[in-house]
């Protein structure tokens, strides 16, 4: 019976010393230079929700409801011409109207990670510079013409609820600003 008390004693001994030297000798990552004055410079700006038509043979066939938020320099981000918003949603349409980057009818195509860079240079060739770091793609859902019939005759027929688009790897949006972010965001309005 003694020795094994020693026993687990001695296992619990050897456990607390291995995970009490593996904390003191693990290294925190390493920052490059650059990354830490690209964080330093880096500020979340949170979206909105923007309604962009899908239009095909001359009608619209339906909407993508599109929340996108952004990583951006907070200097640039002042002097900017335009409000971020509207240039938001130029950029918008002009990937999702203009170059049909995502097609309804086959999302097995769609690719979310491709779709994040188009926006992000799309915007920054918008804006002349390098102003966006990240896009952060919250809500990107389809609604059909026939689904906002149904929505605006009432309750007399079930609610639809919009259609996430998944990618081609089974992706669907869903990032969020960091939680300290989001809270100076909200303090600073």
């Amino acid at each position: 019976m003694l020795k094994l008390v020693f026993t687990g004693v001695w296992v619990c001994a050897v456990t607390l010393g291995s995970v009490y030297f593996s904390i003191q000798h693990a290294s925190a990552p390493v920052e490059s230079d650059a990354e830490a004055d690209r964080r330093a410079l880096q500020q979340y700006v949170p979206g909105e929700l923007i309604t962009v038509p899908v239009i095909t043979d001359g009608a619209v066939q339906g909407y993508f409801l599109t929340k996108l938020s952004f990583a951006v320099d907070k200097n640039k981000i002042k002097h900017l011409d335009v409000p971020l918003k509207e240039t938001v949603t130029n950029a918008l349409f002009d990937i999702l109207v203009g170059k049909k980057l995502i097609n309804v009818a086959d999302s097995t195509s769609f690719d979310l990670a491709q779709f994040k860079t188009a926006v992000k240079d799309g915007l920054n060739k918008d804006m002349r510079d390098e102003v966006i770091f990240d896009v952060l793609v919250e809500q990107l859902e389809y609604l059909s013409k026939a689904d906002v019939a149904r929505i605006a005759k009432g309750a007399s027929q079930p609610q639809q609820q919009p259609v996430a688009i998944v990618d081609k790897n089974g992706e669907t949006a869903h990032d969020e600003i960091p939680e300290a972010e989001r809270r100076a965001a909200a303090a600073a309005q």
